[in-house]
């Protein structure tokens, strides 16, 4: 590891609906993501095991509804907590014990009725403290071609804010899963608040993964010159749904540096966040001098 980088981690798992079992998973990956001699023992699939096992990472980031996926709306709504519930509380008791950063994308935050809930990324340091908070602001309500349709809204409310927030591994641009499909957010967090990693955890369909994953989450490390960091879910869940998996790390220049073999596994991969790297893209492609400012657009005729 480069005097300049600093190594995160990015989870792959299967939720399904005990909490229980979902916590011990992610308890597994985060304290074995440095201990190259415990991983075949654990099931665990690493991509670069002994880059795991020189440095431990510094952050590990997990997927949207990391904590519970249930197979109706009625079961996110009952098990839906404030921040400072037992739940959220067990995570931050992780992050502590594991004096590790962590990235819990798509937690059930209870809402402002018994009948909403938020999706909120929550961040939590290594001191077990949640460091920051972003509520999904783009809800996914689509009807998919040979599937179901979805309308997270039922249940759902949308946040209001962009968030970012400085850490250790550098300053973190917070999204969630389907806000991938909207540049504006990522251009506002790289360009209004320094974002230099962004972070995507989710839980794309199958469908919507196989045709666009990929081909988004480079398309937002290019135009924002930042890395990415996306954590997903994969499998089968239940009889309701199935995620596509495909966990990648994504450097700014568009190239994947990082990712699980299996698609459909569950585990870790590691990769160095290199500053120089990043840098180097941005001072030899200035767009952020380039970039026309919203008043310029607002005003221009066509």
């Amino acid at each position: 590891m480069a005097a300049n980088s600093v190594r995160v981690a990015a989870a792959q798992m299967t939720s399904g609906n005990d909490l229980a079992s979902n916590f011990a998973t992610c308890s597994r990956l985060v304290k074995f993501v440095g201990c190259v001699d415990s991983f075949d023992k654990m099931g665990i699939e690493f991509e670069h095991e002994k880059e795991a096992a020189s440095a431990g990472a510094k952050l590990v980031c997990f997927p949207e509804d990391f904590a519970f996926v249930g197979a109706k709306d009625e079961d996110r709504l009952r098990i839906a907590e404030p921040l400072n519930g037992p739940i959220m509380q067990q995570y931050c008791s992780l992050a502590r014990e594991s004096s590790i950063w962590l990235s819990l994308g798509g937690f059930r935050e209870k809402g402002p009725d018994d009948k909403h809930l938020y999706n909120t990324h929550v961040v939590i340091d290594d001191a077990g403290n949640i460091k920051s908070t972003y509520r999904k602001i783009h809800l996914f309500d689509v009807d998919i071609p040979g599937q179901s349709s979805y309308k997270e809204s039922d249940t759902t409310v949308a946040g209001e804010n962009i968030v970012a927030v400085e850490s250790p591994i550098g300053q973190l641009g917070l999204t969630v899963c389907y806000d991938v499909r909207f540049p504006e957010l990522y251009q506002q967090l790289r360009f209004q608040h320094e974002a230099q990693i962004l972070l995507v955890p989710a839980a794309f369909t199958v469908v919507t993964g196989q045709a666009h994953w990929e081909s988004l989450l480079r398309a937002r490390a290019i135009e924002t010159q930042c890395y990415v960091i996306a954590a997903a879910q994969t499998g089968r869940h239940n009889d309701e749904r199935q995620s596509y998996g495909k966990t990648i790390i994504i450097d700014p220049w568009g190239t994947i540096v990082s990712r699980l073999p299996d698609r459909l596994s569950t585990g870790i991969t590691v990769a160095d966040i290199d500053f120089s790297l990043l840098d180097s893209i941005r001072t030899r492609m200035p767009i952020s001098k380039h970039r026309k400012p919203i008043d310029f657009w607002e005003s221009a005729s066509l």
